[in-house]
């Protein structure tokens, strides 16, 4: 959908921001862009849209040379979501998400439709549309911005470190989010961030460049994390590439067994028989309890329980592992979608698919992911 063919942007002052760089953004996937400060990821996304314009090379979207078209109309039909959001502070919610559509002649009626329909997608409620930026939080203002960037339903969507300003407790939601939206939509995007580990969980494809512009490596993130090509990219990963590797496992795949459990209103069980996971009359996971430790107190009261994070198939490895060690009893409670116990998994399982899922990264093998990869990871640099 999106190709740099040999494209160089030098500034006036001689800077040169983007070396020669050659690059494929596959149809419907998430490419994003990472690197320290300055080297030039910030500058490529902007030249997709002719914000800025490349010195030399050619730019095509949709196999059409960007330099040959007019840049306005370009730019309406490409989604932009910048960090803040950028949102008109004058302009409702509503019309600010209206913007492309009213530019496009859509006509006020149709442009506010669809915009009404857009806050339900990312998930706000249609009492937010008569607010105005001010009165929103940091998170829901970039629900807007995102909003505002698919309104006009464009096939290519530009995100320049999108979720950068916001807390990390709300950077994770608006992540799911985008992930969610990904599989409704299936948007060409083009992602600019600094985090690593954000990169890893959002990207099919992961761009690393270094200081001048210079692409060093694209790839899926498990290849990348795997066979980092040199050691720019290897520290740039960080010491922990291991432990990322397994955020794109699912723990679908990882066998269970029966769960020794007890209800909240039966009995102790018995002393010396072993940790029980206490639940609700639904089956809904509660807490794990040592009955050695608990024979004395009554449960419903005193009787200390000990934490409990259930899990279900679409989590990653890398929280099966977390979990693992975090657990009293030494094993991961696994549900169901509605958060029913399933059964549970043994810290060993976990430990032993995790070593198992490194070498089969190591060796090419792709893990199971949640949302699937695309491309087959070659860049000509």
């Amino acid at each position: 959908m999106i190709e740099f063919d040999t494209v160089h942007k030098r500034f006036p002052n001689g800077t040169t921001a983007v070396h020669d760089l050659t690059l494929e953004m596959p149809e419907g996937g998430i490419t994003v862009l990472v690197g320290s400060s300055g080297c030039g990821k910030t500058t490529t996304l902007r030249m997709i849209n002719r914000m800025v314009e490349p010195t030399s090379g050619t730019i095509r979207v949709g196999g059409k040379d960007v330099l040959r078209q007019d840049a306005a109309e370009l730019r309406r039909g490409i989604g932009y979501v910048i960090q803040q959001s950028g949102l008109f502070p004058h302009r409702t919610v509503l019309d600010n998400i209206a913007t492309v559509p009213l530019l496009l002649g859509w006509g006020r009626k149709k442009a506010r439709a669809r915009a009404a329909e857009l806050l339900e997608t990312v998930g706000l409620t249609a009492e937010t549309g008569k607010r105005y930026p001010h009165q929103l939080s940091g998170g829901q203002q970039q629900r807007v911005g995102v909003a505002r960037a698919l309104a006009a339903d464009p096939p290519v969507l530009l995100m320049d470190e999108p979720f950068g300003a916001v807390d990390p407790v709300v950077r994770t939601q608006l992540q799911d989010e985008l992930l969610r939206l990904q599989q409704e939509l299936n948007k060409t995007i083009a992602f600019v961030t600094h985090d690593i580990d954000e990169a890893v969980r959002l990207g099919d494809r992961i761009a690393v460049f270094r200081t001048g512009g210079h692409l060093v490596q694209c790839a899926t993130p498990t290849e990348l994390l795997a066979r980092p090509a040199d050691d720019f990219v290897a520290d740039f990963l960080g010491a922990e590439r291991e432990l990322k590797l397994l955020s794109l496992t699912t723990l679908g795949g990882l066998p269970r067994q029966r769960a020794v459990t007890v209800r909240a209103d039966e009995p102790l069980p018995r002393p010396g028989s072993g940790p029980h996971l206490v639940v609700s009359a639904r089956d809904e996971p509660l807490g794990w309890l040592d009955p050695d430790t608990a024979r004395d107190a009554d449960r419903s009261g005193d009787a200390p329980l000990g934490p409990v994070r259930p899990l279900r198939d679409t989590d990653s490895l890398l929280a099966a592992l977390n979990e693992s060690i975090a657990s009293p009893a030494g094993l991961i409670a696994r549900v169901d979608t509605d958060g029913v116990l399933t059964g549970v998994t043994s810290r060993e399982t976990v430990h032993e698919h995790a070593g198992r899922r490194h070498q089969e990264a190591a060796r090419g093998a792709t893990p199971v992911r949640a949302a699937a990869t695309t491309g087959d990871g070659s860049a000509t640099v």
